[in-house]
């Protein structure tokens, strides 16, 4: 009975639960965005960083970290490979990369160059590269063909077609230099990267740099990005014991990111404390104008015999009922939005895009889309509403039944 005279009074005045359900829903809706910008955010730069870069895991030789040189290698060894991939059930594959600095020329230019070795398909499987190609196409092993990016082509004055010239340092001293034809360009979405990154068969860059058969670096992917501290962990004692490997995780690999996002996060947890207040006031406000309009209904149906904690009760419900209304039209509306930019990220201009771009960047506003971020707005902005609907329930306690009669 309660609960159906809670159900009732909520349409009696229309106006009244339309207004305070209305407050709720735009409550979780801008609690939902700006996490989902924020997250997203953040997601998108560990994400690039980590597929583009250093990758979720890394071994490397022992002494790389002091010294990453080209003549701390390892030896790529498929028995390496399937000591490493029988750690840990979750590893989905594993990335070799040679990596080294050269001098990259055209006819009139010169500019430094970070160049990779890679496995074109294992390295698009990490990250997606052959989907960035914008021109050309990608090289085959043992072609002596590079790609590049375009911002790199572009400082270069070159094109598919032609000719770039690579010179640099090998292993122990050796001079590492070669004419190599340009198979591709590549749009590398961090900018940074893209003025300076040039891709080649891994076998090549061997060859080139007199490493036939080493790597600098083994990337380890997990199956889930959450696995990746339970995987680093297996590898770790697998492959350190005699202290010819090293294992990090991408926050190892770059702290500096991670100490950015850290406070920015701060930031925006202040932004969502003081998001959260003026929330609650806005709440408190329509709470306290019904409970106002309605003194002298609650004093009538306590003069007729209605027990105090009955009426409380039924106050309470229609508190809740009220929330549950506003925070799943809330997160249906913001669900909607959050949805389309999560698949078409807002493309940013002007000072802040430069900024951006100044990071290394693409400058663009990515969205965060996961079932936990509806439901931990979805808790908080329903706590505060049912916190704040303890007020009528305190004056009806408080209230007494001549004066409420008569108001």
């Amino acid at each position: 009975m309660n609960a159906k005279l809670a159900w009732r009074n909520l349409w009696r005045n229309r106006r009244r639960t339309l207004i305070t359900g209305a407050s709720i829903m735009f409550a979780v809706f801008f609690a939902v965005l700006i996490q989902s910008m924020n997250r997203g955010s953040h997601e998108y730069m560990i994400d690039n960083m980590a597929r583009f870069h250093t990758g979720f895991i890394q071994l490397q030789d022992s002494r790389f970290e002091s010294e990453p040189s080209l003549d701390n290698v390892f030896e790529m060894d498929d028995a390496l490979f399937e000591r490493i991939a029988e750690t840990h059930p979750n590893i989905s594959f594993l990335v070799p990369r040679l990596e080294t600095f050269m001098l990259a020329a055209s006819e009139q230019q010169t500019r430094g160059a970070y160049v990779m070795g890679i496995e074109a398909d294992l390295e698009h499987q990490l990250n997606g590269l052959k989907d960035h190609l914008k021109s050309g196409r990608f090289f085959t092993p043992g072609e002596g063909a590079v790609v590049m990016g375009e911002g790199l082509a572009g400082r270069l004055d070159v094109a598919v077609g032609d000719t770039l010239v690579l010179l640099g340092q090998g292993r122990f001293g050796t001079t590492a230099a070669g004419k190599f034809p340009i198979a591709g360009l590549v749009k590398h979405p961090m900018f940074e990267m893209n003025d300076q990154m040039v891709y080649m068969s891994l076998p090549d860059l061997q060859w080139v740099v007199s490493a036939e058969g080493m790597i600098t670096t083994l990337l380890v992917t997990p199956e889930r990005v959450r696995d990746t501290d339970v995987v680093a962990a297996s590898v770790r004692e697998s492959m350190t014991e005699n202290g010819e490997f090293t294992v990090k995780t991408w926050p190892e690999l770059m702290p500096e990111l991670l100490q950015a996002i850290e406070f920015d996060m701060a930031s925006a947890y202040v932004m969502s404390a003081i998001l959260y207040i003026v929330i609650a006031f806005g709440l408190f406000g329509t709470i306290l104008m019904m409970t106002l309009e309605r003194v002298r209904e609650f004093g009538v149906l306590l003069s007729i015999g209605m027990k105090r904690p009955s009426l409380s009760l039924v106050l309470f419900l229609e508190s809740l009922l009220i929330g549950v209304i506003g925070v799943l039209a809330g997160c249906f509306i913001s669900f909607l939005v959050v949805f389309y930019f999560y698949h078409h990220p807002i493309p940013l201009t002007g000072d802040l895009a430069a900024a951006i771009m100044d990071f290394g960047f693409e400058p663009i506003l990515p969205f965060y889309l996961s079932g936990s971020l509806f439901l931990e707005q979805a808790v908080i902005v329903l706590l505060l509403s049912t916190l704040i609907c303890l007020y009528p329930i305190i004056r009806v306690f408080r209230m007494d039944v001549l004066q409420a009669s008569k108001a």
